[in-house]
């Protein structure tokens, strides 16, 4: 069955899958999972060996040392994360979400646990029993919380070092958050095959900080290990995804795919792929079968008519009000 798809590539972590895909599609790409913690040049030698045409490292790896592996095997590709969560272990070693909600990270289910906050108490060796508690803030801590990965200053450098790939972080994610980040470094990429300068693509950079993320960092890239510290703040959102623009029934109307209910009068804005964003107060909002209403929401769905000038599958979104939870 897996087979039957249009599949480019199939990512692999557990080596023992391999002669099971060879049997059953034996002509398909392998690429190595960032979880099978790919470390070194050595590793990524016999993974070539067995058949990979790509590895993604782990993410714990420099670029100095991404540089030395692609200048070592400069026939394998070597993809890496540039954007998103990062992971308090090592690239696929986690096991606390399993352990604390039943949900494993290896498993593409993460519960975050790690960027909860807990209560921490430490014990001296010296004195049995006499706990000390761990205290920032309010009295909780998020000791376990590491910063959100972003790369896109360092596009260059990652060129330079022979990387082909990159790879953002989405899984659990949002259509809104991939959109955004997507179309962010896909600008950026452009730009600089084109050699143009950064306010030809600053918008959409700056649309970054719009999507739901944490304290950014430049990971283990550069080894400054500020920059691998946890984090105590927790996640900063400006936005709430409402919906996407569904099928064209007129000129300027539309079905609404609503993710979160908005109203008539609300300030909306649609993201599309050719501007950051556009504004939109004066839109008219309907009930599916067609009927005027103030109001839509994701039980009932409906229809948007706006002069904004959008098309099927742009994005909707709201400012949050600063002073919501």
């Amino acid at each position: 069955a897996i087979a039957a798809l249009p599949l480019d590539a199939i990512i692999v972590s557990d080596i023992g899958a391999v002669p099971i895909l060879r049997k059953g599609m034996p002509d398909v790409d392998l690429h190595l999972s960032t979880q099978a913690n790919c470390l070194n040049s050595s590793a990524a030698r016999l993974y070539k060996e067995l058949g990979f045409s790509r590895i993604i490292p782990a993410r714990e790896m420099s670029l100095d040392d991404l540089k030395r592996m692609k200048d070592l095997l400069p026939d394998l590709e070597v993809e890496v994360f540039v954007h998103g969560a990062m992971c308090l272990a090592y690239s696929g070693r986690c096991l606390l979400s399993a352990w604390e909600s039943g949900r494993s990270a290896n498993k593409g289910d993460c519960s975050h646990s790690c960027r909860w906050n807990y209560k921490h108490y430490i014990e001296e060796e010296r004195h049995p029993g006499e706990l000390m508690e761990v205290v920032e803030g309010e009295g909780h801590t998020t000791l376990l919380s590491s910063k959100d990965l972003c790369m896109i200053e360092h596009l260059d450098a990652l060129r330079s070092a022979g990387i082909d790939g990159l790879k953002i972080e989405g899984r659990m994610k949002s259509a809104y958050y991939a959109a955004i980040t997507t179309r962010a470094y896909r600008k950026e990429i452009d730009r600089l095959e084109s050699g143009a300068d950064r306010p030809a693509t600053q918008r959409y950079v700056d649309e970054l900080l719009n999507v739901s993320h944490r304290e950014f960092s430049t990971g283990f890239y550069f080894g400054n290990p500020s920059q691998v510290a946890p984090t105590e703040k927790s996640y900063v959102q400006s936005y709430r995804y409402m919906g996407r623009v569904g099928r064209r029934l007129e000129t300027d109307l539309f079905e609404l795919d609503v993710k979160n209910s908005f109203a008539r009068g609300d300030v909306i804005e649609f993201v599309t792929p050719s501007d950051p964003f556009v504004i939109d107060d004066s839109f008219a909002l309907f009930a599916p079968d067609g009927r005027p209403v103030d109001r839509v929401s994701h039980q009932e769905g409906g229809r948007i008519k706006t002069s904004a000038g959008v098309n099927e599958g742009d994005l909707i979104r709201r400012r949050k009000d600063p002073a919501a939870t």
